[in-house]
């Protein structure tokens, strides 16, 4: 197996800073966040911005506070959120890209998000994927949903992305598809051939899903963003959610990607494009 990929998804743009005092809001924080995940274990960082009352924002100026705090902790992969918050204009959700991070995400379907609606019509789709493009950005494809991935493969029929394509299937959230195995094993069975993937696993699937993952040769993503605790009662630190899937990957034999060696491993999967 390839060594494994850990991404860590260390805010997002649910959770907010009353729910656990570990959530980094600024890019201070999130510079330090970056350095102690790079430390336990994690190649590649996703990233959401907050202002510092904790409410959500895409403002570019607050990226690159974010970004640059982040490169001068670490050597991580910085991958941008395009998905930004229930709410925002795809504008809005695009601008950031100017900055030209290494990865962004590009969320291939609409999706039900709590009681909100996670918009993202082909129109949607196809804007971001060309802002993507048009600023030399790697995509990464995420899929709530196994019809998401029919509609990735219609962009890529369309001529709006490539395949294959390094892809994170997140499953759990309410109204989406279900975080188990089966579902889990259903979406990667339906990935067009070489695609690369990895799983984000919502609250207490995170860890069952991403052992799965490790023994299947996919990838792991793991987070507050998704989860809050490390145990039932207890919240997690993001370095403490990375060095578990760390361990557990080093006792099923299979070495863990720095983040170079993540690069290598994405640019091969570009590459057979």
């Amino acid at each position: 197996m390839d060594p494994l990929i850990i991404t860590v998804a260390p805010v997002g743009g649910e959770v907010m800073p009353d729910q656990t005092p570990y959530l980094p809001v600024t890019p201070a924080q999130l510079g330090e966040t970056a350095r102690e995940v790079r430390a336990a274990g994690a190649g590649i960082i996703h990233v959401h911005c907050r202002n510092d009352d904790g409410s959500n924002t895409h403002d570019v100026a607050r990226f690159r506070e974010a970004y640059d705090a982040i490169r001068a902790a670490s050597d991580l992969i910085v991958q941008f959120s395009t998905g930004g918050a229930i709410g925002m204009t795809p504008a809005e959700r695009a601008a950031p890209l100017e900055l030209r991070p290494e990865m962004a995400t590009l969320t291939c379907g609409t999706v039900n998000f709590g009681d909100d609606v996670f918009e993202n019509s082909f129109p949607i789709m196809r804007g971001i994927a060309a802002a993507i493009a048009q600023h030399g950005v790697v995509p990464e494809l995420e899929i709530f949903d196994l019809g998401h991935v029919a509609n990735a493969k219609r962009l890529a029929a369309e001529g709006a992305i490539r395949l294959p394509a390094h892809v994170d299937f997140v499953l759990g959230v309410p109204g989406a598809l279900e975080a188990t195995v089966e579902n889990l094993v259903d979406c990667v069975r339906a990935l067009p051939p070489g695609c690369s993937w990895s799983v984000a696993g919502i609250g207490r699937m995170q860890l069952p899903l991403a052992t799965v993952a490790i023994a299947m040769g996919g990838h792991v993503r793991v987070g507050l963003e998704d989860n809050l605790y490390y145990a039932k009662g207890r919240l997690a630190r993001n370095e403490e959610l990375v060095a578990r899937v760390a361990r557990i990957a080093s006792e099923l034999g299979r070495p863990v990607a720095t983040p170079d060696e993540a690069r290598g491993l994405l640019l091969r999967t570009a590459t057979t494009a």
